[in-house]
């Protein structure tokens, strides 16, 4: 057990150094126990599925306990916070950034700039925005279709039909590298219907022959993989409950 209580000792601030001694061997214990719990996390995991750590409100302390253990895909849905994050770990190499949240026309530039893949592209017109701004970056953008397969007044996305008839638009968009479909499901939905739901995202991805299906969080990741899904978008299993 550490010891937690000072004795005596008095560094330069008047501060005990003795027990800052003892917090900082406490911070790094926990430090290294969580590293070794996502080591876990990421061994259950099969391997031809890609996890995208969802790192909203998450500290740049945690993100850099997560890249030691191995990930290397991390998920954020609000740009500024992302922007500032990406900063703080430039010296990462081969981190991959996925912007997961809805996407407002007016930040899609930034998004282009800043980030690997956008899974959220839930309009035509969006595309087209996306593939406008990364042509003139002269970049390429992997992207993810966002669909929706149950009412929910909480979340967008294309619906099955009007996704089948924009595809001959999305395809011939030269920036935009389409690579899979991204779902979230309403969080009222569970077991059989929940099933049901992700079961339908797989058969659509396979009915437009697009290699990658985004789905399963915290809550449901072990049922999405076993429905299909080749990229999941843990957050709270790997860092905790945040604010």
């Amino acid at each position: 057990m550490l010891d937690v209580l000072g004795s005596g000792g008095v560094n330069a601030d008047g501060v005990d150094s003795d027990l800052v001694d003892s917090a900082d061997r406490l911070q790094n214990r926990c430090d290294r126990e969580h590293v070794s719990y996502i080591r876990e996390f990421c061994r259950e995991i099969p391997d031809n599925v890609r996890i995208i750590a969802v790192t909203k409100q998450v500290s740049t302390t945690l993100m850099r306990s997560a890249y030691e253990a191995g990930i290397r895909d991390f998920g954020e849905n609000r740009v500024q916070e992302a922007l500032q994050k990406q900063q703080e770990l430039h010296d990462l190499p081969d981190v991959q950034w996925h912007f997961i949240g809805h996407l407002q026309s007016n930040k899609a530039l930034k998004v282009v700039q800043h980030f690997d893949w956008i899974q959220s592209v839930d309009t035509l017109a969006l595309a087209e925005r996306i593939d406008r701004h990364a042509q003139a970056e002269g970049k390429t953008i992997h992207t993810c279709l966002q669909v929706k397969l149950r009412p929910d007044d909480t979340k967008s996305g294309w619906s099955p039909e009007d996704l089948r008839r924009s595809m001959p638009q999305l395809t011939q968009l030269p920036a935009l590298r389409i690579q899979g479909l991204m779902l979230i499901p309403p969080v009222s939905l569970v077991g059989s219907e929940l099933i049901i739901c992700f079961k339908e995202a797989a058969t659509l991805a396979q009915e437009l022959h697009l290699p990658h299906l985004s789905m399963g969080m915290s809550s449901d990741y072990p049922i999405a993989i076993q429905c299909g899904a080749t990229m999941i978008r843990p957050g709270r299993v790997l860092f905790g409950h945040r604010a």
